[in-house]
């Protein structure tokens, strides 16, 4: 079966859709969340409403006094913390289904327990990281994660909102397919692991958040979610079915690929392979 792929770019990068990808139709975008959740922090910090280095516990009560960790710990994956929970809390096709609030709000009470390495330390990715950042900034502002992402990316990026969000309606969404033309059955990732990888949007809508973020930086310096490779700040995000990856090349040369399908490697050797293929730009 071919995997439906949607790659847009900058100049020097042919935009090409196939295989019946669209790329004004929703798609899951996987950890490319974190890159919403980075930024809101770095837009509440910014207007003085965060102190990225405060305690953790300042923001969320369940926290433990003394553990070390801060916010700019949690978005830059030196916390300590695991990549997730040692369990899972749903079902095995649905392994974030039972990942609520609440859950998470308990799991923090063994906040000590859960860490691996002291903050402050080596890098170690963690979605629960993630997962306990965007509980911080919502409780700390009394704000639902879609408002703050409405009020600190989407607008300052002259996007409507509701373009980047947890619940597209249906009929907007395009979902990888079986080999028979059913839909198939995805993860639930609308609950506390949502600001970690449970965003939807179109190709085209992401395509200019990363040029608004990565290219004509008019929120600032990117947020610390970014991941830094040689001369490229990048992320990728994957789900059951869907893969993604956003780069762009300190010279300005930008892409935005994502493939419904396939191999999530693959989908990073493509657009490293598509933006390595394009002029450099003087």
């Amino acid at each position: 079966m071919r995997t439906p792929t949607c790659l847009l770019g900058g100049p020097g990068i042919e935009d090409r859709v196939t295989h019946g990808h669209d790329p004004d139709r929703f798609v899951e975008l996987g950890s490319l969340s974190k890159v919403f959740t980075g930024t809101v922090l770095s837009g509440l910090a910014d207007s003085g409403v965060l102190d990225p280095d405060a305690p953790l516990e300042e923001t969320l009560a369940e926290a433990p006094r003394g553990s070390g960790i801060t916010l700019r710990h949690l978005a830059a994956h030196t916390s300590g913390l695991p990549r997730l929970l040692p369990a899972p809390t749903g079902p095995p096709g649905d392994p974030y289904a039972d990942f609520t609030e609440t859950a998470l709000r308990e799991a923090l009470a063994d906040l000590d327990a859960l860490r691996q390495a002291p903050p402050g330390g080596a890098e170690e990715y963690s979605n629960l990281g993630y997962a306990v950042l965007g509980l911080a900034l919502t409780s700390a502002t009394g704000r639902g994660y879609q408002h703050l992402v409405d009020e600190h990316v989407l607008r300052p990026l002259d996007l409507a909102e509701g373009a980047v969000t947890a619940r597209p309606a249906g009929e907007l969404r395009l979902v990888p397919r079986t080999l028979l033309g059913r839909p198939r059955p995805l993860w639930d990732l609308s609950g506390a692991i949502l600001p970690s990888g449970g965003l939807w949007s179109t190709p085209a809508t992401m395509a200019r958040v990363l040029v608004g973020l990565l290219v004509e930086r008019r929120l600032g310096t990117p947020a610390t979610t970014w991941r830094r490779g040689g001369a490229t700040l990048w992320h990728n995000g994957a789900t059951r079915d869907s893969s993604a990856v956003a780069v762009a090349h300190d010279d300005g040369r930008w892409l935005l690929l994502h493939r419904l399908g396939g191999s999530p490697a693959k989908t990073d050797r493509l657009a490293v392979a598509a933006l390595a293929a394009a002029p450099a730009r003087a």
